[in-house]
């Protein structure tokens, strides 16, 4: 790997394994360990349907995970008092979910968290720089979704580094 390349490869490595940590770490902080981050990112996508809800089906495409994965954690959240369940006034077969108001904290409280990354990264940038910044991170996300895409697997390895 050349210089550049191994720069960037521990760039990326330790700047994803920092946003974790603190992600954690905040998230610990605000709930009393009450959350996990992937039940924080579900509860971010059901607040993006505001006060009226989302559906199960809306959050799972969003998600991309399935109906008994979504229905699972609703019902989770919804014990843990961070979602709400009603039925849809005009089709009754359809369940929303909406944010409780402890819900709506917590996800305010993500939302801060991110605000201040963005800024804590992008203050002090010139426009051409965050246009770089921006084209560099838009590629990272294509390969991500493209690899996912793929369904790529990695080869398996044995404990003396050899593929199996």
């Amino acid at each position: 790997m050349d210089a550049f390349s191994a720069a960037l490869n521990d760039l990326l490595v330790n700047t994803f394994n920092s946003i974790l940590r603190l992600e954690e770490d905040s998230l610990r902080h605000l709930s009393g360990g009450k959350l996990s981050i992937s039940e924080m990112h579900f509860l971010e996508a059901v607040g993006k349907g505001g006060q009226g809800g989302r559906s199960i089906t809306d959050i799972a495409r969003e998600l991309a995970i399935t109906l008994p994965s979504v229905t699972a954690a609703v019902n989770k959240l919804e014990k843990k008092g961070y979602l709400i369940k009603a039925r849809n006034e005009t089709d009754k077969r359809v369940v929303n979910v909406s944010l409780s108001r402890e819900g709506q904290r917590a996800e305010a409280a993500h939302r801060f968290f991110h605000r201040q990354m963005v800024h804590g990264v992008s203050d002090g940038l010139e426009d051409g720089q965050r246009s770089a910044l921006l084209k560099g991170l838009e590629n990272l996300h294509a390969f991500f979704r493209n690899q996912e895409r793929a369904q790529v697997v990695l080869p398996q390895f044995t404990r003396e580094g050899q593929d199996s």
